[in-house]
């Protein structure tokens, strides 16, 4: 009931969207009729601060009936409702942040996270990824980040190198392909990558320059990810890796093309 009620809404939108069937009743609603929705393989969170309150409590016995499992969200453990749950929560606050202490402010936020806490937990037990996820949120920005693979938005215009390039074709190729990187590759066999931090590294290592080519400088064993992955998946490699780009290969490890952090943009 009320700003409860409100929360319960958002709980169930969160356990939806994350593979727990769900859906809120109001109580008063249940009382009469929408009961019905209710089966014995249910569990039903019951949200009252107080544990007191009167539309939600006498819902118990016919919950029973069902034979519907409850959690209960209180305040006080000791209430009604929280003697009467088969689980209890405790979402009890000091103070509300109300300066008088009345509106549910500090509680209902404490119950969302609460909600939210259920919800992630569920997510880890249920194994749940990102590909799952894709299936409930397929439009929107959302879905099209999660169901897009590499393949359809990596730069195909590879920069490539040769080991022996001068530092000044490095960076001329960098240039023109606008990637901020090249590719270094010997007889179509992948060597190396070279990125602006190499450029800005290789310049504060070595006092002349005109002698370097593109093998003194390039990263070796650069990452990479097949073109078959999920957009997703590649954006958190490269979140964690720290890094902006990732190189692309088929099947047979041939290099396809590159992909840039900054591809996110064009799902949004």
């Amino acid at each position: 009931m009320g700003k409860s009620g409100a929360i319960g809404n958002k709980i169930a939108a969160t356990l939806a969207s994350t593979g727990t069937p769900s859906f809120a009743v109001h109580p008063a609603e249940a009382y009469h009729g929408d009961l019905g929705m209710f089966t014995a393989d249910d569990v039903a969170i019951l949200i009252s601060y107080s544990g007191e309150t009167e539309e939600v409590i006498r819902l118990i016995p016919s919950l029973r009936h069902f034979g519907v499992k409850t959690i209960a969200l209180v305040g006080n453990a000791q209430s009604t409702l929280g003697r009467n749950a088969d689980l209890v929560l405790d979402i009890s606050v000091e103070r509300e942040a109300c300066p008088n202490n009345l509106a549910p402010t500090t509680s209902t936020t404490v119950t969302l996270a609460m909600g939210d806490a259920l919800a992630v937990a569920l997510i880890n037990r249920r194994h749940f990824k990102p590909q799952d996820f894709a299936i409930f949120h397929p439009g929107g920005s959302l879905g099209r980040r999660l169901l897009t693979r590499i393949k359809d938005v990596m730069h195909a215009n590879l920069p490539l190198c040769a080991p022996l390039d001068s530092l000044r074709d490095v960076i001329m190729t960098i240039t023109q392909a606008g990637l901020g990187v090249g590719v270094v590759v010997d007889n179509g066999a992948l060597k190396g990558v070279i990125t602006d931090g190499d450029l800005r590294r290789a310049l504060f290592h070595h006092d002349r320059m005109d002698s370097l080519t593109a093998s003194d400088i390039m990263t070796r064993s650069p990452l990479t990810v097949n073109e078959t992955e999920m957009f997703a998946d590649a954006e958190n490699i490269m979140l964690k890796a720290s890094v902006t780009a990732l190189l692309v290969v088929n099947d047979q490890g041939v290099l396809t093309g590159i992909l840039k952090l900054q591809d996110a943009s064009q799902l949004k």
